[in-house]
């Protein structure tokens, strides 16, 4: 099962990812180690998820003006916080849920639509998370207006497989190439960047709020 984790987050990109399931990842371009299944630590959450060749830049739909004279949202016009939550990982090996709220700090409405970009970096390297297999919904975000995305991870423990020390994220809002760097508030995380259905993955940007 899944546990809810806080913290805040600003950005909104293009980020490179992995797929993995029904509602997980799709697009990253890391090779490693073994699958969710193989370690032992896949959950019944993360099936279905499939992992794709993906860049550090965010999947979005297009760019430019959304076709109502309302331009797309850049990452110098957001804010990028995490989300609320219990603030603590569980040391359990079920998956964690950390949102990011992405917050328009213009004067004007904007649109964004897609998956964000998101690399996860430790002292070793980095690791660009694969992306669910929700689909997009194309968000309005007037001025100071919130929406969030959210990232599933697994937390690693010990004998759970290989455990990457991920010390920060970076995120890349759809359709942007620049991104914002965020210290990683969870703790180590199971390596999976080489397996096909993926604990740890990113989801659309969703809501507004």
């Amino acid at each position: 099962m899944t546990s809810a984790l806080a913290l805040a987050l600003t950005a909104c990109g293009n980020g490179s990812g992995n797929d993995t399931s029904g509602a997980q990842p799709s697009a990253s371009t890391s090779s490693a180690s073994a699958s969710a299944t193989a370690n032992g630590s896949a959950t019944a959450e993360n099936a279905g998820a499939t992992k794709d060749a993906g860049s550090s830049t965010g999947g979005g739909t297009g760019t430019g003006s959304d076709g109502t004279g309302t331009s797309r949202c850049h990452t110098a016009g957001l804010g990028f916080s995490f989300g609320s939550g219990d603030g603590k990982v569980s040391s359990s090996d079920d998956q964690q849920q950390l949102p990011v709220v992405l917050k328009n700090k213009t004067s004007a409405a904007c649109t964004i639509q897609g998956f964000p970009g998101v690399d996860l970096n430790s002292s070793g390297g980095s690791w660009s998370l694969a992306r669910s297999s929700a689909t997009p919904e194309k968000v309005t975000l007037a001025a100071g207006d919130s929406a969030t995305f959210t990232i599933t991870f697994l937390p690693w423990t010990q004998d759970s497989g290989t455990e990457f020390k991920a010390t920060s994220v970076v995120v890349t809002p759809p359709n942007e190439t620049t991104s914002t760097t965020l210290a990683w508030p969870g703790g180590s995380v199971l390596l999976q960047d080489g397996a096909t259905h993926p604990g740890t993955y990113t989801g659309p940007v969703g809501s507004r709020r």
